[in-house]
């Protein structure tokens, strides 16, 4: 197998690594996050009412994480969502130090990591669609 077929090859699966994660995540982020905090389900108004916010802020994070999650499935999108969400889940990681007295303080973390493949993947996109890159 010459080296342009084993690029070739090893960048198709790249990209099926990534489009994988970028549907994983989105459907994390829109069934399992959001969808609770959107429709206020016990398990969430529980956490919201700890924080001390109200629930318009669940409702907003529901929303910001929503976004991310349909932001991840649009392909010119999918690198800024992936940076936005990176930012969100360091403040959820704060939140959950201060508010929530470190429970569950690492989950962040575990989708940081995919978010950051991806993200990384996206970087062109996302320079141009800043206005970095021309």
């Amino acid at each position: 197998m010459s080296t342009t077929a084993t690029a070739v090859k090893s960048s198709k699966a790249a990209v099926r690594l990534v489009w994988t994660l970028r549907i994983l995540l989105a459907l994390f982020f829109a069934l399992a996050s959001a969808l609770p905090k959107l429709l206020a389900l016990p398990a969430a108004t529980t956490v919201f009412d700890a924080i001390g916010w109200g629930h318009w802020f669940m409702y907003l994070t529901g929303l910001v994480e929503l976004a991310g999650a349909v932001g991840l499935l649009v392909g010119r999108l999918a690198g800024l969502a992936a940076t936005a969400l990176i930012v969100f889940l360091v403040f959820a990681f704060a939140t959950q130090l201060t508010a929530m007295h470190g429970e569950n303080a690492g989950t962040p973390f575990i989708f940081m990591v995919p978010l950051a493949v991806i993200a990384w993947n996206h970087r062109a996109e996302t320079a141009e669609s800043l206005g970095l890159r021309r």
